[in-house]
């Protein structure tokens, strides 16, 4: 459906339907004190209930059913996968202000790989919600490590919130860094180093 956010029926979604979606974008407008009736913003609610779906797609998604396919046939490979810089868009469910920024995913395989694109569509998944970001951070971790069952889990999500930059203290070039560590790459600092250096979170930053 083109991002769209897929509706019950034809023309609602949650109990909600596209028309009451719709007027309650008119009615913030009025609020913010707006004429909604004008040319200017006459088809605004249309464009903002549908870039929802794609801000918020993430709802529809099972980030587990990306991590299902596996394979086996590696070599005996075990070492580090890192996939580094995964960029994301999120909002902030305190003000639904935009959250920009990237991911770093690693594990330790135990058997069984993933295609490196599904761990990008994982991270997608939970961004594409509202959320803070320590609960995406785990999340992301929680998932690889309960379906993949691998030997450890690192997640750093470096991120600018712009609930930060653009209303109550306004800071920018501010951003926010955390991390989860699972199983080997918690209880292993070498390997949790090996992985940090893998991320390059202090260069990486520079591209959020």
């Amino acid at each position: 459906m083109n991002g769209e956010r897929p509706m019950h029926g034809k023309d609602e979604y949650n109990g909600v339907s596209r028309a009451h979606a719709e007027d309650a974008v008119r009615t913030l407008l009025r609020w913010a004190g707006e004429d909604p009736a004008r040319e200017g913003l006459i088809d605004t609610p249309r464009r903002v209930v549908k870039a929802y779906g794609d801000w918020f797609s993430g709802y529809k998604d099972d980030p587990e059913a990306y991590l299902a396919r596996t394979f086996e046939e590696v070599a005996g490979y075990d070492e580090l996968i890192v996939l580094r810089d995964i960029a994301f868009e999120s909002h902030c469910e305190h003000h639904m202000a935009p959250i920009i920024g990237r991911a770093h995913v690693g594990y330790l395989p135990s058997g069984r790989v993933v295609g490196v694109s599904k761990l990008a569509r994982v991270v997608d998944a939970y961004a594409r919600r509202f959320q803070v970001q320590e609960k995406l951070t785990a999340q992301i971790a929680d998932c690889i490590e309960r379906v993949l069952e691998p030997r450890g889990v690192a997640v750093v999500v470096d991120a600018q919130h712009q609930c930060m930059t653009t209303r109550g203290v306004h800071k920018r070039g501010v951003s926010m860094v955390t991390s989860a560590m699972r199983g080997a790459l918690r209880e292993d600092a070498r390997t949790r180093a090996e992985f940090l250096r893998f991320v390059d979170i202090d260069g990486a930053k520079n591209h959020v």
